[in-house]
Order: structure tokens, then C-alpha cells, then sequence
């Protein structure tokens, strides 16, 4: 591979890193009793959204040929339900625990990729669709999630202007 590539992914792993990190300080500097509150009216509480990026983050493990799922009893309630349609959540500090577990298996995986692999097929699509369609590959869902991940950091943003506002 050229140099060229060696940058690109280079600045796309940067800008994951850099939005991980911003959300990570975000769920930091929450209390557990912010975390059940919603970011806007209406909408997700912020512990709905810590549970859905881990959930998400999680299962790029197995879609992007690393290893299993860490903790697939997270998507019943993070990803196939909305917020409030689960009674029982996992608790925050499990939560917390879980995402900066997930998130530090990705970032071991990612460190150990070789250029070519990340132009690799992912999980969810067959030989013959990734022959027609190669752009399928790892560094799309590296994209692809870290602009999941930006656009539900931008929700959270909401929740710290609420706060103020309320000042």
C-alpha cells in the first residue's frame, strides 16, 4: 500500500479516536443520576445512549473479524428496543465498565490491522457480493461507525446545554 493510504487511515483512526475520547470524557463527567436523564425532552435518556454505542461498538467485534461479542445481552434492550421499552437495565457501573471494555478491544484490533486488511471484506456480506461491491470493507464500517458515534455525541451535547440552561 502507498503512502497515501497509510495516511487516510491513519486520519480516520485519529478522528475515531479523537470522537471515543470526547464521548468517553462526556460519560465521565456525568453523575449516575445524569445518566437517567433525557437529552432533550422526549428523547433518549443518556444511559440509552451509553448502552447503544456499546452495544454498537460490541458487535464490530465479530463484523469485523476480531472475535465474539463481549456482551451480546446488551442488544435486546440497546438495539432491538427503544429507550424505556426495557424495565431492567444493566447497571451504570456495569455500563460504563462494558463500554470502555469494548473500546479497548477495538482499539487493540485496529492497532494490529496491516494496511490491506482493513480493504478486507467485513462480516455481513457474502464473497460474491464483496466482489461486486468492495468498498464493503473494513475501513467503510470504521467510517460508517464513527459517524454513528459523532451524531449520537452531538445528542449528548444537548443533555450539558439543557444543564446550563438550567443554571
Amino acid at each position: 500500500m502507498d503512502n497515501q493510504t497509510a495516511l487516510t487511515i491513519k486520519s480516520a483512526l485519529d478522528t475515531w479516536y479523537l470522537q471515543i475520547s470526547r464521548v468517553d470524557s462526556f460519560f465521565g463527567s456525568l453523575t449516575d443520576e445524569q445518566l437517567m436523564q433525557e437529552v432533550a425532552p422526549g428523547r433518549n435518556r443518556a444511559i440509552y445512549l451509553l448502552g447503544h454505542l456499546t452495544s454498537v461498538h460490541d458487535k464490530m467485534l465479530p463484523l469485523l473479524n476480531f472475535e465474539k461479542q463481549l456482551f451480546p445481552q446488551l442488544e435486546p434492550v440497546f438495539l432491538d428496543s427503544p429507550d424505556r421499552a426495557v424495565d431492567q437495565l444493566p447497571s451504570v457501573k456495569d455500563l460504563r465498565l462494558f463500554w470502555k471494555e469494548v473500546n479497548e478491544r477495538l482499539a487493540h484490533h485496529f492497532n494490529r490491522l496491516q494496511l490491506h486488511e482493513w480493504f478486507e471484506k467485513h462480516n455481513s456480506i457474502s464473497e460474491e457480493d464483496f466482489r461486486k461491491e468492495p468498498y464493503r470493507n473494513r475501513f467503510n464500517v470504521l467510517l460508517n461507525r464513527t459517524n454513528h458515534l459523532s451524531t449520537h455525541y452531538g445528542q449528548l451535547l444537548l443533555l450539558k446545554l439543557s444543564q446550563l440552561a438550567k443554571k
